[in-house]
């Protein structure tokens, strides 16, 4: 292992961070808020570590390992989420050590899960700062680092494969730096192109800038408490977010390789995992939509956005959906688990994880059947190996089990065990609402301390797809 590589490079990742923090001292000069010297404060502290940091370990990495690509990942996730509470803290949003962390930790995760209220009345630079750490975790601030490393001299592969644990597609360009200026050149363009919907559709600008960014990185922060049931009478805002959470919920190589070929959309319906995705979206609107009318005859649009935001993991709510026929809340809880495709700022399992998962258990169904043929999993026409059936299966296995552990010790808080089930689920999955105490239309703040180190810690394993934390605390990471 590479320390001092590792150390250099999350020192960059940090001193980048800081320079970011410039943005919202920018917004509080225009809005005159009298807090833009805490985003300076805060932003010159964090640069000058991170630039100590570079200068400490000496000149650039040469080379970085797949170990040290394991350990920048986690270093970064962990360090940037306390560094960005700063803001939190010097300017009395948060008054605990606690709540600074668990917001900017759901920020940067983009799991949207808020310990704040009066959201209407905070300044609008920290409502800022929310939104664009949910934009900076969205495609993942490491990505961001990949794009700078060749004016660096430091390969980017290992990081890009450590931020994107399991079944991926191929790279998109021959040079993983390539891919992602690519990949941010798309989430920037999905970025503008929502913002300038919803600022059309009626949001003032700050408003739509706030909640474009949120959007595409399936984040869920809003500037009101309200989220967009704040905006409940205006439809077309309402679809702008459905149709980019849909987007911002899809592989990101499938808008590539339209953009690539003309805006077609053959490389969509050619995709398998799209086209779950898309069957499991329809299934479960009609299944609630059902459900719900039946008894609270709730709006079929209500129906369509919760859904999609909470399939895509993203979060808003237009109305109270804890308060739908409790059926209504398992699906829920069960799409928060399936979550987004894989290659998107989505959170959950992922749809080709669970796609596959479904496929070898009908394998060997029709294997008790007929024990002698053979039955390959597949997606599409590629044949799946083994080995990755195998890894599949382990990544459920703990994630289950950390779900299990997570619940149990938060129940142990004192928190109930209605609150427990759903508050780990939508961490763990990073989507942020839950139900019972943390249900859309409350939030995390009377949660005991205890409690949101614990969903803290949730959140950042599921932002980190179980492994990349695990692999950490095997002895034989840290061997030669």
């Amino acid at each position: 292992m590479h320390l001092r590589g590792v150390i250099w490079t999350v020192g960059i990742l940090t001193a980048l961070f800081g320079v970011g923090m410039m943005l919202p001292a920018i917004v509080a000069l225009h809005f005159d808020t009298g807090n833009a010297h805490h985003f300076v404060v805060a932003g010159c502290s964090v640069s000058l570590l991170g630039l100590i940091c570079m200068r400490f370990t000496g000149k650039k990495p040469d080379r970085l390992s797949h170990r040290d690509g394991f350990l920048i990942v986690a270093l970064a996730w962990l360090i940037l989420s306390f560094l960005g509470a700063m803001p939190f803290w010097t300017t009395g949003t948060c008054t605990t050590l606690m709540d600074g962390l668990f917001e900017s930790t759901s920020g940067l995760t983009t799991t949207g899960a808020t310990i704040l209220t009066g959201l209407d009345k905070l300044p609008p630079s920290i409502l800022f700062w929310r939104s664009m750490q949910e934009w900076l975790g969205g495609m993942g601030i490491i990505v961001l680092a990949i794009a700078v490393m060749p004016l660096l001299g430091v390969g980017g592969m290992q990081l890009f494969r450590a931020e994107t644990p399991g079944p991926v597609k191929n790279k998109l360009t021959s040079r993983v730096t390539e891919t992602a200026k690519v990949l941010w050149f798309i989430y920037l363009a999905m970025t503008l192109i929502c913002m300038l919907l919803l600022w059309g559709a009626g949001m003032s600008l700050f408003d739509a800038i706030n909640h474009a960014m949120c959007t595409v990185a399936i984040g869920g922060f809003s500037t009101h408490d309200a989220s967009i049931g704040y905006y409940y009478d205006e439809i077309m805002i309402r679809w702008t977010i459905i149709i980019f959470m849909f987007l911002a919920g899809i592989n990101f190589t499938l808008h590539f390789a339209a953009l690539k070929r003309g805006f077609s959309l053959k490389g969509y319906l050619q995709d398998e995992e799209f086209k779950v995705y898309c069957k499991w979206l329809i299934f479960l609107i009609i299944s609630i939509a059902i459900i719900s009318y039946d008894s609270n005859h709730v709006p079929w649009q209500d129906v369509v956005f919760n859904t999609v935001a909470v399939a895509t993991t993203t979060g808003f709510a237009v109305s109270d959906y804890a308060q739908w026929p409790s059926a209504t809340a398992l699906l829920m809880i069960a799409a928060m688990f399936v979550g987004a495709c894989a290659g998107s700022t989505g959170g959950g399992m992922k749809v080709v994880r669970v796609l596959l998962l479904w496929r070898q258990g009908m394998r060997e169904i029709m294997r008790l059947i007929h024990p002698h043929a053979l039955f390959p999993v597949k997606i599409g026409q590629q044949g799946i190996s083994n080995e990755i059936m195998q890894t599949l299966w382990g990544f459920f296995i703990l994630y289950m089990i950390c779900y299990a552990v997570i619940a149990t010790l938060l129940a142990v808080t004192g928190v109930d065990i209605l609150t427990s089930l759903s508050a780990t689920a939508a961490c763990l999955t990073n989507t942020g609402p839950g139900f019972a105490q943390v249900g859309p239309a409350n939030n995390y703040a009377d949660l005991p301390q205890a409690g949101k180190g614990i969903l803290l810690f949730a959140m950042i394993l599921g932002r980190l797809e179980i492994f990349t934390f695990f692999v950490l605390l095997v002895p034989e990471f840290w061997r030669k």
